[in-house]
């Protein structure tokens, strides 16, 4: 009886060290945001900031920016991530190292330090990464008249909503706000817009030409300056900036 329960215990003992292993076996589905670069050489600089990001979703699909938006499938086979993005373009990130919340890519012989986050969120809806929430960053192909910039703005500023949402809910001590392409500037009690000559040329390019890229700002500083956008009395600042964006996407609206 003793032996048999000694065999039991051990039995038990090793299937709770095998489902543990499981569990904390690290995952590249995440959201992945570029740190620094190994070996980083100045004269080839690789364009990517602390807003560049691969985000790796449970059922397949990616989205990325790491310098041009792009989203498709990706699947991981041999320790290589393959990407096959909506315009049926094939790419492979060859995974070097991997841990429970970093990853090293291999990209043109580049190794790339990636820092994962959880993806709070199934819904695409509130994915601050998803194709959904990044419509603003797809180049126009046309010139775009003011109910399509609307459009493009209303987009932008559900972006940062969702983007903070995201933040307050998976407790991101900081976040970065200085990276992304964008028009505003954010500060930590609050925001203005950028002039469109201190507009980064990310935030440009995804106009048709300067005059809509102008035409976008007057729309915006036309709301900033006859309505007030309240900031809620809180000592959170993800909730000030959410509630401030949905006020910027009811008045584009």
């Amino acid at each position: 009886m003793h032996n048999q329960r000694l065999g039991i215990c051990i039995f038990l003992s090793i299937c709770l060290t095998f489902v543990g292993c499981l569990q904390h076996k690290p995952t590249v589905t995440k959201c992945w945001f570029y740190t620094y670069q190994t070996d980083f050489n100045t004269k080839n600089d690789n364009g990517l900031t602390p807003a560049s990001f691969l985000s790796l979703r449970k059922d397949g699909t990616y989205t990325r920016d790491f310098g041009i938006f792009d989203y498709g499938h990706w699947a991981l086979e041999n320790g290589v991530i393959s990407l096959v993005s909506q315009r049926n373009q094939n790419e492979n990130l060859k995974v070097i190292a991997l841990s429970a919340n970093e990853m090293t890519i291999d990209i043109n012989g580049k190794k790339i330090n990636l820092d994962g986050q959880m993806l709070s969120a199934e819904k695409t809806s509130e994915d601050p990464f998803s194709v959904e929430n990044n419509q603003w960053r797809i180049p126009a192909s046309q010139k775009e008249n003011e109910q399509a910039l609307r459009k493009r703005l209303s987009n932008h500023c559900r972006f940062w909503e969702v983007y903070f949402t995201w933040a307050l809910k998976t407790k991101q001590e900081t976040v970065d706000v200085r990276s992304t392409p964008t028009l505003i500037k954010i500060y930590g009690n609050g925001f203005t817009l950028k002039p469109v000559t201190d507009q980064p040329g990310r935030w440009k390019s995804y106009f048709y030409d300067d005059e809509d890229c102008e035409k976008a700002y007057d729309i915006m500083e036309n709301i900033v300056s006859k309505r007030d956008i309240a900031l809620s009395h809180t000592d959170n600042k993800y909730k000030m900036f959410i509630g401030a964006f949905q006020q910027l996407e009811i008045a584009l609206k």
